[in-house]
């Protein structure tokens, strides 16, 4: 298969290095992982999950690893240039795959609350990352999260112990820096009973044609609350692929926000298990994508128990040729009565070589439910457009602020101030270049 003996022969040539320190679970689960990447490879169209995004420009290039971390080619000050400038949330990196602890800033953490790197929890915190770790993103269901599983070894743990509040964000952050490489970099997120926190992630690079191929695990126990603001800010040149997946008990509360501005093509998996009566889960998203980008949202939320509430609103704005793809589905077991679930797409075209294929779906097997879907797809109202120039509006600005207002629902949403305001103006900064097209 196209690009898959490369990384069984990168596999090989590091798996020494790989084991080295590692317990044998874990490498297990590596080895495993590799097996099930080699037996799916790469998707092609003939995979329905993939039939409208072409993964070949990926599989046709044999990226290369970054195997150590060099403290050089990113300063703490263009790191905030790159992602948000907020000085009081606390912050972790990983540099092309690996922890990078000179870029961090994590003093003042409350107790009970752990921010580390994941090779460092798998050593101190062993039983909960191995009862959590591959346990909401299974390898099986996805050969990019079977790849990143294979690789898996640095990435970020946080840890909020029961009944611990974390009203201070922690800012996870992504950051590749050599060309034409590859990074695996993973997550791990447990909020314990009762616990609250307030993440922001963000991918971002500095280098050119690399690759991010990401896995954020995130795990809600009884009575949690959890916000979670995810950015994918890539280089144009970039490839991004993306698995998020959430599993959720009784009574716990979670949030996402999932923004796509970069990266020439992106993918993101997004999923949750609502696995306990009297939850409540919200997911939404804004993609920007223009020139001919391509920009791809699979959504998946599933109802295994009743009396459980989930929203969803996803909204795109596409110019230029760009493609844009968003499948959502939400699936209700058999038991999930009482169900209350509701699913919506949105897309604004800005120019008419823009096209996007959306694709809402529900399958209920309870009959004592409420869902609802929906979708639309459009260009801007040229009669409010021509109702603000008739009060001395400019064009390009009248046109610019409708599409501000369309995307102000998700962006209000987000619950760091830095990060909004951050998004607001990369979102006029965008409108700016494109509508001048």
């Amino acid at each position: 298969m196209p690009g898959v003996t490369h990384y069984e022969s990168t596999f090989a040539r590091l798996e020494s290095a790989l084991r080295a320190g590692a317990p044998d679970w874990l490498h297990d689960a590596r080895r495993r992982a590799l097996a099930e990447f080699t037996a799916q490879g790469f998707p092609t169209l003939r995979n329905e999950e993939w039939r409208f995004t072409r993964t070949h420009p990926i599989a046709e290039r044999d990226f290369g690893l970054v195997e150590r971390y060099t403290p050089n080619g990113v300063s703490a000050e263009a790191l905030a240039r790159l992602t948000f400038d907020d000085a009081s949330c606390h912050r972790i990196v990983v540099a092309d795959g690996h922890f990078a602890p000179d870029l961090c800033r994590l003093e003042g953490l409350p107790a009970g609350v752990r921010v580390t790197s994941l090779r460092e929890a798998v050593a101190s915190d062993a039983v909960l990352v191995e009862r959590h770790l591959g346990r909401c993103a299974d390898p099986a269901a996805n050969p990019f999260v079977a790849l990143n599983t294979a690789f898996l070894r640095d990435g970020v743990f946080v840890h909020v112990a029961d009944g611990v509040e974390l009203d201070t964000p922690v800012h996870l952050v992504f950051v590749s820096r050599a060309e034409g490489t590859v990074s695996h970099p993973r997550a791990l997120i447990v909020a314990g009973r009762g616990a609250r926190a307030n993440l922001v992630e963000s991918y971002a690079g500095t280098g050119a044609d690399y690759w991010t191929n990401a896995v954020t695990e995130i795990v809600c126990s009884e009575n949690a609350s959890v916000t979670h603001c995810r950015i994918q800010r890539e280089v144009d040149s970039a490839f991004h692929v993306a698995s998020q997946q959430a599993q959720l008990a009784t009574n716990s509360r979670f949030s996402t926000e999932n923004v796509s501005l970069g990266s020439t093509l992106a993918r993101h998996d997004i999923g949750a298990v609502l696995d306990g009566e009297g939850i409540d889960a919200r997911l939404d998203g804004l993609y920007l994508a223009d020139g001919r980008r391509h920009v791809d949202n699979h959504t998946f939320i599933r109802h295994a128990q009743p009396h459980c509430h989930s929203f969803e609103l996803y909204k795109g704005i596409l110019g230029g040729k760009a493609r844009g793809v968003f499948n959502g589905k939400i699936y209700v077991d058999p038991g999930a009565q009482k169900t209350d679930a509701k699913q919506e797409n949105n897309c604004i075209l800005l120019s008419d070589d823009a096209r996007i294929n959306t694709n809402p779906q529900l399958e209920i097997f309870a009959d004592d439910v409420r869902c609802t879907h929906g979708a639309t797809v459009g260009q801007l109202d040229e009669m409010a457009v021509f109702y603000m120039r008739s009060r001395g509006v400019p064009h390009a600005r009248a046109r610019s602020i409708l599409v501000y207002a369309f995307a102000a629902e998700v962006l209000e949403r987000i619950a760091v101030e830095a990060v909004r305001e951050r998004l607001e103006a990369d979102l006029f900064g965008w409108l700016s270049r494109t509508l001048a097209l």
